[in-house]
């Protein structure tokens, strides 16, 4: 993603000459899969299920809704730190701490009622789900083959994308008010916990101890990499903030309740069915290199830009969604689609530049920024809607859209 692209081969796993090998490079890819589904499964049944009972006890809505950022505030704090404590701890032992944290929370979860212990737990376990997020897409990045690293990717994507239905779903099928839904949350975490003991001893980072770590870490490689916050912020933006708000978005349609809170379903589906295709898709590009696509790299810049102007494309039709409401469905599958393969192509091309710790780094500020814009995207879209649903929430929409295609058709 810098404007002056590394050749093809320079940066990338294969340059060091300490690339795991191939046997090993499978199990990792196994390992890898494998403890963030059940970490993640658990984690995405374990929030709705504390927020429900928070909800249940008493507790004020702006108390559960400030738990419920508790969370992501741990993973704000966590991220630009992520390298540092890779350095210190090495690869393989940090993926097992953020393994071993939300099993030590979920268990606090247990055994107190104090409400402020809850906060602390809940911090806590955000920040192990940021550790866990930027090592395990770098990780991923890593040990999949060069010439398979898109379909890898994809598959990740995916998979981290189907965990955010599943562990609904099976809270919804041990009951929500239900004390045994904390500990099937806790058991699959134990798998998780588990699973990473698998993890395969990695080969030394070849920057291990010359990469800068921690906030000039990350400030070193989003100058190197400028584009990386931007199309982070996007894919945030669209996938993730926006979906939050989709059946606010619906309501305001005149949408009923179950139509506006199927757009949520309309926008995950778009993520998960385009992620892979995207990610294979540029592996094909890789590997049949034409005149007018130019090299790997601008053939993952092209995917890009297609994304973005799908995303504007998409957003320019939300004018007339109040006339034809059926629209909405549609263009809530594109944002979602179009968002969810921005972030996977962004990942796709750092992790066939980079290696080791600078790897670790870049993949914090696309963390960051994709988080930024899951952030951000309600909380400026719920007060567009409220005070200028007409103009305004199109205009923001059409804004942030617009300036992610210049920018990409820029560099």
């Amino acid at each position: 993603m810098s404007e002056h692209p590394l050749p093809p081969g320079t940066g990338g796993v294969s340059a060091s000459g300490l690339a795991p090998a191939p046997r090993q490079a499978r199990l990792g890819l196994f390992a890898i899969f494998g403890s963030t589904f059940f970490e993640l499964v658990g984690y995405f049944m374990l929030t709705p299920f504390l927020i429900l009972r928070l909800n249940g006890d008493g507790v004020s809505t702006a108390v559960v809704g400030l738990f419920a950022a508790t969370g992501w505030l741990g993973v704000f704090l966590m991220t630009p730190f992520a390298s540092a404590i890779t350095q210190r701890l090495g690869r393989r032992p940090t993926l097992w701490l953020a393994a071993l944290v939300p099993v030590l929370t979920t268990l606090g979860f247990l055994f107190t009622p104090s409400l402020a212990a809850w906060f602390v737990f809940n911090l806590i376990g955000g920040m192990a789900s940021g550790l866990r997020w930027v090592l395990a897409e770098a990780v991923v990045a890593e040990f999949a083959p060069p010439g398979q690293r898109g379909r890898a990717i994809g598959v990740f994507e995916t998979m981290v994308g189907a965990t955010f239905v599943i562990g609904p779903a099976l809270l919804v099928w041990t009951g929500a008010q239900n004390d045994a839904a904390l500990w099937v949350a806790l058991g699959l975490m134990v798998v998780g916990l588990c699973w990473s003991l698998v993890i395969p001893r990695m080969p030394d980072a070849a920057d291990a101890h010359s990469a800068r770590v921690g906030l000039a870490g990350v400030w070193h490689a989003f100058l190197a990499h400028p584009l990386i916050m931007a199309v982070g912020f996007i894919g945030g933006f669209f996938e993730s903030g926006i979906t939050a708000i989709l059946p606010l978005y619906g309501l305001s349609l005149g949408l009923g309740a179950a139509a506006a809170a199927l757009l949520v379903s309309s926008s995950g589906l778009g993520s998960a069915l385009t992620m892979l295709p995207a990610g294979v898709l540029a592996d094909w590009l890789a590997h049949h290199p034409q005149q007018r696509f130019g090299d790997e790299f601008a053939a993952r810049r092209l995917i890009m830009r297609a994304c973005a102007a799908t995303t504007l494309a998409a957003t320019l039709v939300i004018p007339f969604v109040a006339g034809v409401p059926w629209l909405a469905a549609p263009v809530a599958f594109l944002w979602g689609g179009a968002g969810g393969c921005l972030y996977t192509m962004v990942m796709i091309d750092i992790g066939s530049r980079e290696e080791g710790i600078t790897l670790v780094n870049s993949t914090a500020v696309l963390v960051l920024s994709y988080t930024l814009g899951g952030v951000l995207a309600p909380a400026l879209g719920a007060a567009a809607l409220q005070w200028a649903p007409t103009y305004g929430f199109p205009a923001l929409l059409i804004g942030v859209a617009g300036v992610g295609c210049w920018l990409l058709w820029r560099h």
